[in-house]
């Protein structure tokens, strides 16, 4: 389950492009927390602090507790020059609130697919799943196992086993998560054979 961070911040008295500007030359990224039934609060937090929970890697799919307020990280905007954070959303959310969040896939068993065995490679289509899940257990992240996948295979939603109390967002398809194909040496030593078959 992932980490509760934590995160400091002050009120906004100004908003706009010079309030704005004004607080980034201070280190500080302007943010707004909005959502569950109440106002929109405009606030600002620490440019490292926020940096540093950007950098743990799930900070998207982590509850983050704003002087005692239960958020989840929405959107962070940065700066296409420097790349720095410029603005943060937060969505206001109850302890056990149903929250769509993404969350990464990690793969295991790549030893016990043959087809990866005898040379096939991996194609990742997703690298994260959109999930339906209760706020207070985010999981960080969902294993899928690659156990007896052949060249050719294909790795559905439908054949994941996903972690308790979790659904995936997408339900109107059994869309692909990976499929193991062959290596293109492979496939040309094939077609040469094929060819010369042919003739």
């Amino acid at each position: 389950m992932s980490d509760t961070l934590t995160l400091s911040a002050e009120t906004r008295d100004r908003v706009g492009k010079g309030a704005s500007r004004a607080l980034r030359r201070e280190g500080r990224v302007p943010a707004v927390i909005y959502g569950n039934k109440a106002d929109p609060v405009g606030i600002h937090v620490s440019e490292r602090e926020l940096y540093k929970l950007l950098m743990t890697g799930h900070f998207f799919n982590s509850v983050v507790m704003i002087n005692g307020e239960r958020t989840l990280p929405k959107d962070v905007a940065f700066d296409p020059v420097s790349d720095r954070p410029v603005h943060a959303d937060f969505l206001r959310i109850s302890e056990h609130a149903t929250v769509t969040v993404e969350v990464p896939i990690v793969f295991v068993d790549e030893e016990e697919a043959p087809g990866l065995k005898r040379g096939g490679v991996l194609n990742i289509v997703r690298h994260a799943l959109e999930l339906v899940v209760d706020a207070a257990s985010i999981p960080d992240e969902v294993q899928i196992s690659l156990k007896g996948l052949e060249v050719g295979d294909s790795l559905h939603i439908s054949a994941v086993t996903l972690p308790k109390g979790a659904e995936s967002a997408i339900t109107d398809r059994d869309f692909t998560i990976a499929t193991v194909v062959a290596p293109s040496a492979l496939k040309s030593s094939e077609g040469e054979a094929e060819a010369a078959e042919a003739e």
